[in-house]
């Protein structure tokens, strides 16, 4: 059967959907080229497939689709007995309950977001702001979701999976730099793991986010009229036509105070040399690593801290405990540079209890991590005193993920580096 995939333009994500439904499932489509949007799509005879003129469509012998999802779906079809809807009833209902998400929570705030940044509609903040507010929504969703899952359906990729990473796809690689999607840590292991997938590799090939958002381009506000230019302006018009213009002219970028920790007087202690021990010890953790952390600990240059969760009698499921650390952690990368932590979640069965170790620069827990991480005050703090052989030991315990730990398992151990 002969299959030809109007896309519109190279790197379609909504024409990703349909290719990559075909290498999963062992069809051929051919992409028709020379394809030139403005020109192509508003011939008569691509408005017979598709009366609007938009990509993609996809002509088969039978007749013509339009609309990603409907295309994605067909070509699924067209295997018999096809994994990607899933092995009962019940899963094909979820697959298709988050398509459904996909479309509505993810991608219709994706695109609403992008098309304002970028001046293809009126830009007003406080529309984004209700934009983000509902973007942020739906991926706090997506992510306690993944937390307990590689997937979204059951253990294998499903047309799920493909509608949600190629609308994510969009995020990812034009508007969501990493200080957006790292609160969502379970977003971005699934969009890593799902974009590496050899047939999905295949379409999209080397995935970079992207490391900034789009600043505002100009639109025109409802209303608004278009001046003639004079003619003596029309040359410089021209000239600056490939200039992004921006909504409000930036002041210049004001010098960034200094964090008080980079003036303290120099530690013996380098940071990053304890990071790199701890992480290229694999044998003989406790002679090697903790040995190296005490020789290189500087007391008067650094402080150790315990903490205590307040609230473990909340922790009576395992996963909602691990995602609630994991999101402490995302929260604290304001500190990267000057802290190292150990969080453990103990315990057989629940309520699990959640004790960490810290290592602040400075004597005190400093007090713009107070200030922005707001986790701090769900814990109990406790300076380790490293005159005291019990807590030193205590603290090395923590470094190590020593089992039993206070006489208990560990469910897990989280590094925070």
């Amino acid at each position: 059967m002969a299959l030809k995939l109007y896309a519109g333009y190279p790197g379609n994500k909504n024409a990703n959907k349909a290719l990559i439904v075909a290498e999963y499932s062992g069809v051929k489509i051919s992409v028709v080229e020379n394809f030139e949007m403005g020109v192509t799509n508003k011939t008569p005879e691509f408005l017979k497939m598709n009366p609007i003129g938009k990509t993609p469509v996809l002509e088969t012998p039978e007749g013509s689709i339009f609309e990603s999802n409907a295309i994605a779906r067909y070509v699924a079809k067209l295997k018999v007995g096809n994994p990607l809807f899933g092995s009962s009833a019940i899963e094909h209902g979820q697959i298709e309950q988050w398509i459904d998400f996909s479309s509505l929570e993810i991608n219709a705030n994706l695109m609403s977001y992008f098309k304002a940044r970028m001046g293809r509609t009126p830009y007003f903040p406080v529309v984004e702001e209700a934009t983000m507010a509902a973007l942020k929504r739906g991926f706090e969703a997506l992510n306690t979701h993944l937390a307990s899952s590689t997937y979204l359906v059951g253990h294998s990729i499903t047309l799920a999976d493909i509608v949600m990473t190629c609308n994510l796809y969009m995020g990812f690689v034009r508007i969501l730099p990493k200080s957006f999607t790292s609160e969502f840590s379970y977003v971005e292991r699934y969009f890593w793991t799902i974009v590496n997938q050899p047939n999905i590799k295949k379409i999209f090939g080397d995935v970079k986010q992207t490391d900034f958002v789009p600043p505002i381009e100009s639109a025109k506000k409802p209303g608004q009229q278009k001046e003639k230019a004079k003619p003596e302006e029309a040359s410089k018009k021209e000239a600056k036509k490939e200039e992004p213009v921006t909504e409000v002219e930036e002041e210049a970028p004001k010098p960034k105070a200094k964090n008080p920790l980079d003036l303290l007087p120099p530690s013996k202690m380098i940071l990053d040399d304890w990071k790199r021990l701890y992480s290229n010890t694999k044998y003989n953790f406790r002679e090697v690593a903790i040995k190296g952390f005490w020789d290189m600990y500087d007391p008067e240059g650094y402080s150790l801290w315990f903490c205590d969760y307040k609230y473990n009698d909340e922790n009576t499921v395992s996963f909602v405990t691990l995602n609630k650390v994991g999101g402490f952690l995302q929260r604290m990368d304001l500190a990267r540079k000057y802290a190292f932590g150990k969080m453990l979640i103990i315990g057989g069965q629940p309520p699990f209890k959640v004790k960490g170790l810290w290592l602040f620069r400075g004597q005190e827990i400093p007090q713009f991590i107070v200030d922005e991480c707001y986790d701090m005050e769900l814990y109990e703090w406790a300076k380790v005193d490293i005159t005291d052989e019990a807590q030193k030991e205590r603290a090395s315990q923590m470094i190590e993920d020593f089992e039993p730990f206070d006489g208990e398992p560990l469910l897990d151990a989280k590094c925070f580096k």
